[in-house]
């Protein structure tokens, strides 16, 4: 680990101009690339109090051994050579996207004599124009097929062209015509370059233009009697509709525009792009990016939009581009696309309207391909077993952790303390053995004593549930361990099935639910909280249960005792592992803490009621529903529960203040109520 130090530059050999910075490590390998506005403001910010960095800032300066600068004329230079230094270096600190899948284009290559229209898919050729991409392959060939009807592009291969041209004979298509064969010359090629331009002039949104035109040729066939040409223009004219109508209109106005959404959290983001053309939704992609460095959510959409537009030509680039957040130098990256695609560009977040409901409905994808990445590499049986030797490593365990179980605490202010018990088991989680924890005796905002006490009563109810089932948590060896299977305790390898020394309740044939041991505790936080478990466990005499905090804002493994944390590598699978249990558990807690709230709201509404005790309050719930269902009852409605006299009704309503509070009348004398 280098020191920043060694290598600082002197404050007056850097140039107060705009520039681009790359850091080198001591392979001389280029680690991360970037711009600023001022190189001296920017480079003086590494070399600051190394304390005062973010964690993956102190990362990268401490495995860098040196840093250099080009200096450029404008803030568009800046941000054009850093993207070529991306794109060459590849550094390991940069953000890079990669696409989540492999998606097909429909290319026409522009740059061949006679222009082929094709699926595509991978790196994008020099002279070919690139429309999409598209969720399938069988989407773009059924799109081809109607256009090729309107627009005989030739669609076959090379080897194909040359054989039709030695024999003189076209292919299939050429006979129905849905090519205009200019293997055989029946068009030139200019010609056959001319419909190449019109499909993709079609395809690029001018969509309106070859309506009208196919209308007035129709008509005009019509007109002059020529009805089987006119019925041909009429069939051609149904294709380019049915064509459109594969494509959702989402923008009523014609927009021209690609519409980015994200979703993200501490580790990871997803992007989801539409491409609207024509108001139309024309194509689709995602992205999947890991935060290697300290970036925004408005970081994340300038580094998205570089990279994005950054090879593509001028018909790629749309007049409008919608993002979630103002990138910091959008002036500039206006400029570069602006100059990308010769004519004005804007970028801006949408406040209201369809836009900015469409842009919603991409951020809504973002999130969903986000949580299926997750699920996908969580849910992998290579992969899981790859984490959990990963952890058993790292860890330094006797065995892989089959059995985790991640605790957290939530509170707000101090109040409505509850904790929360998550179980993965074999790397999945294991949602009926999750347990929720109300904290008691605890200053609501002691995070480390919440700990020591859930920690404490999970324990102890183990070794109550232990001892009930004729276990002895001291003797025996691990054929003892009723994790043995839930069929019944393992001794000497027999499984001996439910029974007195059995996990297995024999009253209700059920797991008693402590009576399973994790083989791996982790907790939400650092050091003082793995402290505090560690107590908690100890005190019980709980020794053989490994134990380790995870620190959410570094993302760094502590051990029991240990002064220095762990830090697994950010591509381990240990690491994801353990994160996705500690925000499982994060959310469990949320949750819970939630409807504590939500619960003690509702009934300090029913508190102000003179005379309406804890069980009439539990008798009206249990009637009613809810609180806002009482509000709009009438007396007559309150009063007919059971144990709920009419002058408690009467009080109900008055206190409610809802739409019934009209005056009570006694039914018996006829008399109203005060």
């Amino acid at each position: 680990m280098a020191d920043p130090s060694t290598y600082r530059p002197k404050t007056g050999e850097i140039p107060e101009s705009p520039g681009v910075y790359r850091f080198r490590d001591a392979a001389g390998r280029v680690i991360y690339v970037g711009k600023a506005k001022s190189l001296r403001q920017r480079l003086n910010s590494y070399f600051a109090d190394i304390a005062g960095l973010h964690p993956r800032t102190q990362t990268m300066v401490t495995t860098a051994a040196g840093v250099e600068w080009t200096v450029v004329t404008t803030e568009v230079e800046a941000l054009q050579l850093e993207y070529a230094w991306i794109k060459e270096f590849d550094p390991r600190f940069n953000v890079k996207y990669r696409d989540d899948k492999s998606y097909p284009y429909l290319a026409v290559t522009m740059g061949e004599d006679f222009p082929r229209v094709q699926v595509m898919r991978g790196a994008k050729r020099k002279g070919t124009r690139y429309f999409g991409p598209y969720a399938h392959a069988w989407a773009i060939r059924e799109t081809v097929d109607l256009l090729l009807r309107v627009f005989p592009v030739r669609t076959c291969s090379a080897g194909v062209f040359r054989r039709a041209g030695q024999v003189g004979r076209p292919c299939l298509l050429g006979y129905i015509e849905k090519c205009s064969a200019p293997c055989v010359g029946r068009v030139g090629q200019e010609q056959h370059r001319a419909l190449a331009e019109d499909f993709c002039d079609f395809m690029a949104g001018q969509t309106q233009r070859f309506v009208r035109r196919i209308e007035q040729q129709m008509k005009a066939a019509a007109s002059e009697l020529e009805y089987e040409r006119a019925a041909r223009l009429r069939d051609d004219l149904a294709a380019l509709r049915r064509a459109l109508e594969k494509s959702a209109v989402v923008l009523p106005d014609g927009t021209d525009a690609d519409v980015f959404g994200l979703a993200e959290d501490d580790l990871e983001a997803a992007v989801q792009v539409f491409h609207v053309r024509d108001g139309r939704v024309r194509g689709q992609r995602g992205w999947v990016v890991e935060k290697v460095e300290d970036v925004t959510t408005a970081d994340l959409v300038e580094q998205l939009l570089l990279q994005v537009y950054g090879d593509v030509g001028g018909e790629g680039v749309p007049r409008e581009v919608l993002v979630q957040a103002e990138p910091p130098d959008r002036v500039e990256i206006e400029e570069l696309l602006t100059e990308h695609r010769g004519s004005r560009v804007a970028v801006r977040v949408p406040r209201r309207g369809d836009k900015k409901s469409l842009l919603e409905t991409v951020a809504r994808n973002a999130g969903q391909a986000l949580t299926l990445h997750k699920t996908r590499r969580g849910g992998d049986l290579t992969t899981r077993s790859k984490a959990l030797a990963e952890i058993q490593e790292a860890l330094g365990l006797a065995e892989a952790p089959l059995r985790i179980e991640c605790y957290d605490v939530s509170n707000i202010q101090g109040t409505h303390v509850v904790a929360s018990m998550v179980v993965f088991e074999d790397g999945l989680p294991r949602k009926s053995e999750y347990r929720r924890f109300t904290v008691r005796g605890v200053d609501g905002q002691d995070d480390v004593a919440s700990i020591h006490e859930v920690i404490g009563r999970r324990f102890r109810r183990y070794l109550e549930d232990r001892e009930n089932a004729g276990l002895d948590l001291g003797e025996g060896g691990p054929d003892d361990d009723p994790v043995g299977g839930l069929d019944g305790v393992v001794v000497d390898g027999l499984n001996l099935g439910p029974g007195p020394a059995s996990p297995i309740d024999p009253e209700t044939g059920r797991p008693r639910r402590f009576a399973y041991p994790p083989h791996l505790v982790v907790v939400d936080g650092g050091p003082p909280q793995v402290a505090a478990a560690a107590r908690a466990m100890a005190e019980l005499g709980v020794d053989e249960v490994a134990l380790c905090g995870l620190a959410k804002r570094l993302e760094e493994v502590w051990l029991p005792g240990d002064d220095l944390p762990l830090v697994l590598p950010r591509t381990s699978e240990g690491l994801y592992l353990l994160q996705r249990v500690r925000d499982e558990a994060h959310r469990f807690a949320i949750t819970h803490h939630r409807q504590k709230r939500s619960k003690a709201m509702t009934v300090s509404v029913l508190d102000e009621v003179p005379g309406l005790g804890p069980a009439r309050k539990k008798v009206l719930l249990r009637a009613f529903g809810s609180v806002k269902r009482l509000r709009s009852a009438s007396v007559e409605e309150i009063a007919s529960v059971q144990g709920i006299g009419p002058s408690v009704a009467a009080a109900v309503v008055k206190s409610l203040g809802g739409a019934a509070a009209e005056p009570a009348v006694d039914m018996a004398t006829g008399e109203i109520i005060d």
